[in-house]
């Protein structure tokens, strides 16, 4: 704890002192200068919390030591992971460091993202073919060919993009697209006079943004989602960082969008693989909750302040997944 506690303060005073700071050099491109950030003074909670989710990149090597002879495979969230959290949900871009040192790592491991956005949205955000993609919170899901067979067949289908690459799509959700849709018109026309409210279609989930709305009239938008809410019964409603998302209920999230994907890279109670999963989201803990149930890879939380989580490790911010995905690369790249 006092090696963790060092490099955290270590970190947090380069921050301060510097303007930028070259964190790590990816394998396929020159030293990257990365935005600093986190906070400015020693947070005495925050080393406290590291004693019980140590930090992934002073303990990488600690970490990667059970990993020879294992099949590594990463999972990771996008918003507040891959790109932060920012003002406008539609522009939160990927910056090339980060695709530079994703792509790094998709081409040693097998790499998927899995995001409460519609599976389009992040690829459109990411533009790399080598990782597989989870929309809507693991409802749709393009994966690979199906080395086992599943047992909820009637979900998916085998598809094959323009350059003949083979991949299998999971939509466990499609009979609640009609009502997706229909609760869609319906909260875009009933929010429209409440400024700063953003309601945005994510295919198998509908999420109302209110990070621009004025305090007074939240409560208002909040009645409005719970009255359109009322009206269908097979849905119910979660919450993440000032938004509100509405899902159909069906036993399906991020844990069960893991599973599928280990299962159909053909590691079904495999012993020999070694999973990371990477995010900053509560719907991310439904993921952390699996690996730990299973007894197997890091879950590591993303958070610059304490929270309760199931995960072992934990980053600071969207920079620290930078520097860790680097490591992995590297390390992949000498252990090959």
């Amino acid at each position: 704890m006092v090696k963790q506690s060092i490099w955290w303060l270590y970190r947090m005073g380069l921050k301060k002192l510097l303007s930028k700071s070259q964190i790590v050099q990816p394998i396929s491109g020159k030293i990257q200068e990365v935005e600093p950030s986190g906070p400015d003074t020693e947070d005495e909670k925050y080393i406290s919390w590291l004693k019980e989710h140590p930090c992934a990149l002073a303990s990488f090597h600690q970490m990667m030591k059970p990993a020879k002879g294992k099949q590594i495979v990463v999972f990771l969230d996008y918003d507040g992971t891959l790109s932060p959290i920012v003002n406008d949900p539609n522009r939160a871009f990927m910056t090339d460091p980060m695709r530079s040192a994703l792509n790094d790592v998709a081409r040693r491991f097998p790499t998927a993202i899995i995001s409460g956005r519609s599976r389009d949205k992040v690829y459109a955000f990411v533009k790399l073919d080598d990782v597989y993609y989870a929309g809507s919170h693991g409802m749709d899901i393009m994966g690979p060919p199906l080395q086992v067979k599943y047992h909820h067949d009637k979900y998916q289908i085998n598809a094959q993009d323009e350059k003949g690459k083979e991949f299998t799509i999971f939509q466990p959700a499609q009979e609640y697209l009609p009502s997706i849709e229909k609760m869609l018109k319906e909260l875009k026309t009933r929010t429209c006079n409440i400024t700063g409210a953003f309601v945005e279609d994510n295919r198998f989930c509908i999420s109302v943004h209110y990070r621009h709305v004025l305090e007074e009239d939240y409560e208002a938008l909040e009645q409005i989602v719970w009255s359109v809410l009322s009206d269908y019964p097979c849905f119910h409603m979660t919450r993440g960082k000032k938004v509100m998302e509405i899902r159909p209920s069906i036993k399906w999230n991020k844990g069960d969008a893991l599973e599928y994907l280990l299962d159909t890279l053909g590691f079904s109670n495999s012993s020999n693989v070694l999973p990371f999963y990477l995010g900053d989201d509560k719907t991310d803990e439904d993921a952390f909750k699996v690996l730990k149930r299973r007894g197997l890879g890091y879950p590591i939380v993303v958070s610059s302040v304490p929270r309760e989580t199931s995960a072992s490790y934990s980053l600071h911010d969207s920079s620290d997944v930078l520097s860790f995905l680097i490591h992995l690369a590297r390390w992949g790249e000498t252990s090959a």
